[in-house]
């Protein structure tokens, strides 16, 4: 499906041992999205990990708007279904049912089932907002909400000695916003630290995606997939995003600094349900 302002692509289920016996070109293929930021265009990944949608909408001097997609069969996007969106660009306006939302970098809204209408908008043209969406089937209808990264929950984990110091947002937790399945946040990495999720872990009750971004032009994150004893890589470069399946790990370490949100969806929206995984483990 293509349309000027609204594309969509589908990405089918990988089993661990598929995934094993893949090249460059095909987990890149099967795990890697590029072009989610187009301006004035609405991209949708809709994958079969989860019934987990990742996109991306980037309005410039028009309204986008988010429409319903064959996968989902249903006349409104978000008839069964809750949306989270992050921006990373400039300053824009999510409006939902004729509610407008002001978002500037790093907020998080949430919206949840039966909402009916979504537009995205930017507050200027010469600095357009990056919507980054998350969308995942609902069961129940939970009130939407405005999340400022100032608000988030903030966790500070590791040290320069590791090279993962790095400070952890979490939008969606336990005392926060209710959701049905999707949990959400930002990780930012301080200067000097370069990995992230190591020591890693797998979580076979659900899956992740992870984008990448504040990357600079010519730096790169080598992320990390495959089940513990059968690692392969992926080379990511800024604004890019990569899906996780349950039986993966998922981690990373960059030439620099940068941030990523991650996300999930699946049986746990409990953040600390992991299956960790020794280093000795690794291969």
């Amino acid at each position: 499906m293509s349309r000027k302002h609204f594309e969509f692509s589908s990405r089918f289920a990988i089993d661990p041992v598929a995934a094993a016996a893949m090249g460059t070109d095909e987990l890149r293929h099967n795990f890697h999205i590029e072009g989610l930021f187009h301006p004035g265009l609405v991209s949708l990944t809709y994958t079969h990990y989860d019934r987990m949608i990742v996109g991306g909408a980037m309005p410039v001097d028009s309204v986008l708007h988010l429409e319903a997609i064959k996968p989902t069969g249903t006349k409104a996007f978000l008839d069964r279904r809750e949306l989270i969106v992050v921006n990373i660009g400039g300053a824009g306006t999510v409006t939902a049912d004729g509610l407008p939302h002001e978002m500037t970098a790093r907020d998080m809204l949430y919206l949840g089932m039966g909402t009916q209408l979504v537009s995205f908008a930017s507050a200027s043209p010469d600095e357009p907002a990056k919507f980054y969406l998350l969308s995942a089937p609902a069961h129940q209808i939970y009130p939407s909400q405005l999340i400022r990264i100032g608000d988030a929950k903030r966790l500070d984990l590791g040290s320069p000695a590791t090279s993962n110091e790095r400070s952890i947002f979490q939008f969606i937790h336990a005392d926060g916003a209710k959701t049905c399945q999707l949990v959400v946040g930002v990780t930012q990495l301080a200067p000097g630290s370069v990995w992230n999720t190591m020591p890693c872990h797998v979580h076979d009750r659900r899956m992740e995606v992870y984008l990448y971004f504040d990357l600079a032009e010519s730096a790169r994150v080598f992320h990390f997939m495959g089940e513990p004893d059968e690692t392969r890589h992926i080379v990511m470069r800024n604004e890019e995003a990569v899906l996780s399946p349950g039986w993966s790990i998922h981690s990373g370490a960059g030439t620099s600094n940068y941030a990523f949100i991650w996300a999930m969806a699946g049986d746990n929206i409990d953040y600390t349900d992991v299956d960790t995984v020794a280093m000795e483990d690794l291969k």
